[in-house]
């Protein structure tokens, strides 16, 4: 299906002065935010819902993008399993070639009208892979997307409590195994959710301020999500407290981060993070290799974790850490997305391994 919009200018403008000249798709208002880059070649409806790219202008590198369009929901069990969330996060999106052109057999929309109906504003014809090699050579940086010459401030949204404003407000349970996992949303993909259930248990969604005194459970998985983490003390002293039980503990990307900090490492920014399908990561216990999802601006420095903890992954590019694992309690946490959506599956045995250890 091809469908035709008014050709409207806009124009992308960074911190450090750069401006690019462009055409809307999407909503037309100006918005600001960081802007990082994704060199994945599909998956942009899993992307833009995925709650991590909260506060972020994304920059598709791969230069053709809404060719196949955006599916319907399609809901199983109470969850949408086409999206990673309810709605789109991401404050904007860069793409150079946008196809006007869509066809897929599960399309039922463009990528511009999903971006309208969200509210979300989008630019293409814009040289993507000018702007990754900016954003590699100088880092991930403040920018905004202009329409219309309605200006708007630069504005750092890892200075705000992003959890906060994408976990949900209620507790709620999935499933019905005999075992109990407690999931903390922190800005939770779906797939996580899905995966946790394809094995069997019963999942209490809750959320990121959860009090768990008196609470009865199996294990603990803190989900993926956007900003910060040293921003989320509360989320971290939760954690320690977690820690002291001794029940099986699993972290995700921003719950990685978190269950590290618990652990007494710290975290550091990246200078433009890793965003994308094909990322190589190491464990340094059997010396297996895998290629896997990631999507973070932030990593772990393990200098000062405990002599207790292993540095399970290490990243093959940078050589950064992508999980840990405790050598005698039963916790763990990775860097990387065993889940994908989108992305390879190599480690959806990490889902396994967690629930072993509740056995």
């Amino acid at each position: 299906m091809k469908l035709q919009i008014p050709e409207i200018k806009a124009f992308l403008e960074l911190e450090d002065g750069s401006r690019f000249e462009g055409k809307l798709i999407g909503f037309p208002e100006s918005k600001a935010g960081e802007v990082v880059f994704n060199t994945g070649m599909v998956g942009y409806p899993e992307a833009l819902t995925d709650p991590s790219y909260k506060g972020q202008i994304l920059t598709v590198s791969y230069p053709l993008v809404g060719n196949y369009g955006v599916p319907a929901k399609k809901i199983t069990g109470g969850i949408d399993i086409n999206f990673e969330s309810e709605k789109i996060h991401a404050h904007g999106l860069v793409i150079s070639d946008y196809s006007f052109d869509y066809s897929h057999h599960s399309a039922v929309q463009s990528l511009s009208t999903w971006l309208y109906d969200n509210h979300i504003p989008g630019i293409y014809d814009i040289d993507t892979r000018m702007m990754t090699k900016i954003l590699r050579e100088k880092g991930s940086m403040l920018g905004r997307i202009i329409v219309e010459n309605n200006s708007v401030d630069f504005s750092d949204p890892n200075k705000e409590n992003l959890v906060a404003q994408v976990c949900p407000e209620k507790t709620e349970v999935y499933g019905d195994g005999n075992k109990t996992v407690i999931l903390i949303d922190c800005g939770c993909k779906t797939s996580i959710l899905t995966d946790l259930l394809k094995r069997g248990v019963k999942v209490k969604r809750v959320p990121f301020n959860f009090n768990f005194i008196g609470e009865e459970f199996d294990g603990v998985l803190i989900s993926n999500g956007p900003g910060d983490p040293a921003v989320y003390r509360n989320i971290v002293d939760s954690v320690k407290h977690l820690l002291t039980l001794g029940k099986p503990v699993m972290g995700i990307c921003l719950g990685h981060q978190i269950l590290s900090l618990a652990a007494g490492a710290k975290s550091f920014k990246m200078k433009y993070g890793h965003r994308s399908q094909n990322q190589p990561v190491q464990d340094n216990i059997n010396k297996r290799c895998f290629i896997t999802s990631q999507n973070h601006g932030y990593a772990v420095d393990v200098n000062e974790l405990p002599k207790d903890w292993i540095n399970w992954f290490s990243n093959l590019n940078d050589g950064t850490n992508e999980g840990i694992r405790h050598k005698s309690l039963p916790y763990m946490s990775v860097q990387f997305h065993p889940e994908a959506c989108p992305g390879p599956v190599d480690t959806a045995y990490i889902f396994d391994e967690f629930i072993n250890l509740m056995k």
